[in-house]
């Protein structure tokens, strides 16, 4: 079991798997995460894990009893060491335990709190890995625990969760929250940016589209740099809510060497029907395209697929048949790609950050997509 285990666990992130186990046997569905779980330091926060639930492995359980007391104490204090501790032994069964623990923590009296330990990023890896959003955002919004998670990633780290779930009402009332705070001086934090945009893209609605086209227009107008992800997921939605003059203009400052920029822009040219612009695009990529070229300069078959039909609506014989010989050169050199834009957009974003080694054994999944085994080595 345990080798069939590791196995899955070393499988599943690659491939959006959401493992589960029930005492019936294995099930799988699928999970929409946008940031690499390395990206939002969620392996640093399993190093700990692993270390402190070895220290704790002989009593575990009466540290939890005594963690229930003080919190219903009111002559006890909730030490730095105690909820560190805590959020790092925790199981699904101890989230209420945890929460109460946090809220108590941040009201308690600090004269006595020396040291400056930030618990708002742990604490939401810890949520994050648990795979627990309601939990979250409960201990988020709740009043009196303002101040406590006030750190760029923490925002980030709950945002990706409930987007995870597809949550994305609560998604819009925290980000509302990141602007009224302006952490760091930012209104505009570039990855809780790209995570409110694809919350707006997977939402595709008009009410959704309005939202994210006011957003950008406030970003340009204060001089803040999209990026690149924030700027696809505003075009792709464009597109979908048949917008392409607005899509053209979300990735104009973009390099077209990007795949999702190069295809994004030859559809919105298809959908203005301006096809004789969208040729020397097409015809771009056979021009730099190698044989012994490892990264391919390709288009997707649904970009191919609308810009023949494009195409045909014209009547015009002689682009017809300049579009005819592009696309059995692409064909005959393996250029179209089966991949889909969305598929792209939403495919994990790995931000560079130095990744420590995780301890063996242990998986690099939320809880929720793993097997619950306590017995792992």
């Amino acid at each position: 079991m345990s080798l069939f285990y590791n196995s899955l666990s070393r499988i599943a992130p690659n491939h959006g798997i959401r493992l589960m186990l029930t005492l019936r046997g294995f099930h799988t569905t699928q999970v929409h995460q946008l940031y690499a779980l390395s990206s939002l330091g969620i392996d640093g926060y399993l190093q700990t894990r692993k270390r402190i639930r070895e220290q704790f492995s002989n009593f575990s359980d009466k540290f939890r009893i005594k963690m229930q007391e003080f919190v219903l104490d009111s002559k006890n204090m909730i030490f730095t060491e105690d909820l560190k501790n805590m959020v790092h032994i925790a199981e699904p069964t101890d989230l209420d335990l945890v929460v109460n623990m946090v809220k108590k923590f941040n009201t308690q009296k600090t004269e006595f709190r020396f040291g400056s330990f930030v618990f708002g990023p742990i604490v939401m890896r810890m949520f994050h890995f648990l795979d627990a959003p309601n939990e979250a955002i409960k201990c988020f919004e709740d009043p009196d625990n303002d101040g406590f998670f006030d750190q760029l990633v923490s925002y980030q780290i709950l945002l990706d969760l409930l987007y995870n779930h597809q949550m994305y009402d609560k998604m819009y009332n925290v980000f509302e929250r990141v602007q009224e705070k302006q952490l760091n001086m930012s209104k505009f934090p570039k990855y809780p940016v790209v995570l409110i945009m694809a919350a707006c893209y997977k939402q595709n609605t008009p009410q959704s589209f309005e939202y994210a086209k006011k957003l950008w227009g406030e970003m340009i107008s204060v001089g803040s740099t999209p990026l690149r992800r924030t700027a696809t997921f505003m075009a792709a939605l464009a597109l979908n809510q048949g917008a392409p003059h607005v899509a053209m203009e979300s990735i104009a400052l973009q390099k077209q060497h990007y795949i999702t920029i190069r295809n994004i822009r030859v559809l919105a040219l298809a959908q203005l029907g301006r096809v004789d612009e969208a040729m020397p695009i097409l015809r771009g990529v056979l021009d730099v395209d190698r044989p012994d070229q490892k990264d391919k300069h390709t288009f997707f078959e649904e970009t191919i697929s609308k810009i023949r039909e494009a195409v045909k609506m014209t009547d015009n014989k002689d682009i017809q048949r300049e579009y005819e010989s592009i696309e059995k050169a692409l064909q005959d050199r393996q250029l179209i790609d089966n991949q889909t834009l969305d598929q792209l957009l939403t495919s994990d974003i790995n931000v560079k950050m130095d990744k420590p080694n995780l301890p063996r054994g242990m998986p690099r999944m939320p809880y929720g997509m793993r097997q619950k085994n306590r017995n792992l080595p």
